[in-house]
């Protein structure tokens, strides 16, 4: 899954800065309905990556509880995360 495809289906643009506050909701909505049906771990973990840049992820463990494998790769994305935020400051 590509970004700019999963923002684009979520929210109608790329540019989260132009989306208002009632498409914000409705995509953060149908992605974290998304999300708790998906059954296919590689989109799944698309899409938790993209909920965890939303602030609305599940903890890894909880998230992947189906796809053990993807919990640690999940911790890392979070730790990437973490370290890239931290050093922008």
């Amino acid at each position: 899954m590509e970004l700019d495809m999963l923002l684009t289906h979520y929210f109608k643009t790329t540019d989260l800065a132009d989306v208002d506050p009632d498409t914000l909701a409705m995509g953060c909505e149908q992605l974290a309905l998304d999300f708790g049906v998906e059954q296919e771990g590689g989109r799944k973990f698309a899409l938790w990556v993209l909920l965890d840049a939303m602030g609305m992820a599940p903890p890894p463990a909880e998230a992947f509880k189906d796809h053990p494998e993807l919990v640690e790769p999940a911790h890392d994305w979070q730790r990437a995360t973490y370290r890239a935020e931290r050093d922008q400051s």
